[in-house]
């Protein structure tokens, strides 16, 4: 299967999205959802600690830790950020975890405690920055991604690790190596190129429902 460009799957995304009417909300649902799986597929219990960003790469996180309590999982989730810069479809599952009462915490700095869950943690998910990112890293991100580095036992990253730029496979400054990376419809080019191979680890692409058609089209153009 072809691996595309940021653009190309955000124009997938988008032609899914506007001419064919797939709600976004139900294409973060799969995708949170086939991150979860994919951990349970690697165990089957264990302490998560979920890390997102305010974007719709942490609303899949927070989609992947509604799934993962269900599984069974013990599951903390840490949101980089506040309320007020929760995009849409993030706000959505963001809510639905509050409404749940499931473990969240929001912050804009790293803490002690923070550091203290991430090390004790079977497992730590990347869901602070996806596909469009395109400036290098500063504070507070920057320490969170050091906290993973230095701390994980094992790192799933969801769509592509932290930092990575999603078509050239430059860093921005720094990135989340992760030891596996779940990516979203098609295989991103950033993660095959550059530095990508050596922060993607194993990569596994997810189907979340996108017509094949949808894709063959921004392919061919």
């Amino acid at each position: 299967m072809d691996a595309v460009t940021a653009q190309q799957i955000q124009r997938i995304d988008q032609l899914a999205i506007e001419k064919y009417g797939i709600p976004s909300v139900v294409l973060m649902e799969n995708a949170g959802r086939a991150l979860a799986e994919a951990i349970r597929q690697r165990q089957a219990s264990g302490t998560v600690i979920v890390l997102c960003g305010t974007g719709n790469n942490g609303g899949d996180g927070f989609v992947a830790a509604r799934h993962l309590v269900q599984m069974g999982f013990d599951v903390q989730v840490v949101v980089i950020g506040h309320e007020g810069q929760l995009k849409p479809d993030a706000r959505i599952n963001f809510n639905i975890l509050q409404k749940l009462k499931y473990p969240l915490v929001m912050t804009s700095h790293i803490s002690p405690g923070v550091i203290t869950a991430c090390s004790a943690a079977d497992v730590i998910v990347d869901a602070i920055f996806g596909v469009g990112l395109n400036r290098n890293i500063g504070e507070p991100y920057a320490a969170f991604i050091k906290a993973i580095n230095d701390t994980a036992t094992f790192t799933v990253a969801a769509d592509i690790p932290s930092g990575l730029d999603a078509t050239t496979g430059q860093i921005y400054g720094c990135c989340v190596r992760a030891d596996q990376t779940v990516t979203f419809s098609r295989a991103k080019q950033g993660c095959l190129r550059e530095a990508g191979p050596r922060y993607s680890g194993k990569l596994n692409v997810a189907d979340i429902g996108i017509p094949l058609e949808i894709q063959k089209s921004v392919l061919k153009s």
